[in-house]
């Protein structure tokens, strides 16, 4: 078991500064996953604790030991890939058994982690079977059980499930997390699909231009973004964002954008009180729209006139795309609506959800 440090660390590929001064406290046993858009620079900070990239400059600790200068096959990690990279000649137990056999390890050793991966994995009776005779969640289970047989402190995943499909997808999510509760160990995922990091993770970091964004719970990430560009990157769809300014009226603060206007909580306004006939950018989620038809008893609720440009059922519910001046709304509403496209309509804002951010550092408003 180990825990993983990083202390400033910065990687540059020639004037490209890929990892910015990242400083990262992973727990032992803890599962944390990078999450952020592609070329973010998640992925090499994965490949920097692997030892796959050299560190431009900070450091990087494993326990309490530097690994900057250790060979990767040194620093007791184990890597699942994007691509299976199994060996196609070799059967299922040959692969799993394989980087064993090159340490040398006894063969009752070899065995006995082959078979207690493929347990753990539900792969028994695909041991005799080679890599083509395999689906492709049963390809990714024997690369996780590659892992698994290493019996490493640190397990680095490195987007496992993009080549799967949607439903296998939701199903490995599961798998991964079940293993991480059975082996107790160390787990670090990069992935750029948040709704993997939010169902899997014991804490986000959010990565955005090399640089980390916000480290926390997923729930609190959810909650309490500090700036808006993790507020549109965690949850779909994406936090709604509209430009206006705070108006005080009648000794009560609004956000007015224009073409609607909401009224500021009262233990938001001190927050809000610097942006007096300012510019504020407000962010609301799409689940915390409703139909006024359908809006839950202790609902702060605040109507707002728009006409329907599109309509999604979902099943369970309903994806509204509306229009107010020139803002677009996307909101999630009770499955039981009936708005028609062309619709003149209003819908509720549950006030004590919104987001005020500035929009010059694009902070927070707190």
């Amino acid at each position: 078991m180990a825990s993983v440090t990083y202390e400033h660390v910065t990687k540059e590929f020639g004037n490209v500064i890929a990892v910015n001064d990242l400083n990262l406290q992973i727990e032992d046993k803890e599962f944390l996953v990078f999450v952020g858009p592609s070329g973010c620079g998640k992925t090499t900070a994965l490949r920097l604790l692997a030892g796959l990239e050299e560190v431009t400059k900070g450091l990087i600790k494993i326990d309490d030991r530097v690994v900057n200068d250790v060979p990767p096959k040194d620093r007791d990690i184990a890597m699942v890939f994007q691509s299976y990279a199994l060996y196609p000649h070799m059967t299922v137990y040959d692969n799993l058994a394989f980087g064993l056999k090159l340490r040398k390890t006894p063969k009752e050793e070899i065995k006995r982690r082959v078979q207690e991966a493929a347990e753990i994995l539900g792969i028994q009776e695909l041991l005799g079977r080679k890599p083509r005779q395999l689906s492709g969640g049963q390809r990714q289970r024997v690369a996780v059980g590659r892992a698994i047989v290493r019996e490493p402190k640190v397990f680095l995943f490195d987007e496992p499930l993009s080549n799967l499909d949607a439903k296998l997808r939701i199903a490995m999510r599961a798998e991964i997390s079940k293993l991480h509760h059975r082996l107790q160990t160390t787990f670090i995922y990069v992935t750029h699909d948040q709704m993997e990091a939010m169902t899997m993770a014991t804490r986000i970091a959010v990565i955005n231009k090399g640089m980390l964004q916000q480290l926390d719970t997923p729930q609190v990430l959810y909650d309490a973004p500090v700036n808006m560009f993790v507020a549109g990157f965690i949850g779909a769809p994406a936090m709604n964002f509209f430009k206006g300014h705070v108006r005080k009226d009648a000794g009560k603060l609004f956000v007015d954008c224009g073409a609607f206007s909401v009224p500021i909580p009262a233990d938001r306004t001190k927050a809000a009180q610097p942006y007096i006939d300012r510019p504020i950018i407000l962010g609301i989620r799409p689940e915390d729209i409703f139909n006024p038809a359908f809006v839950p008893p202790g609902i702060n609720a605040a109507k707002v006139a728009c006409k329907v440009d599109v309509t999604e059922l979902m099943g369970n519910e309903i994806f509204l795309y509306l229009v107010t001046g020139d803002n677009t709304i996307v909101a999630r509403v009770d499955p039981r609506t009936d708005f028609r496209i062309g619709d003149q309509v209003q819908v509720s804002f549950n006030i004590d959800k919104m987001h005020l951010f500035d929009p010059d550092s694009e902070l927070a408003v707190r």
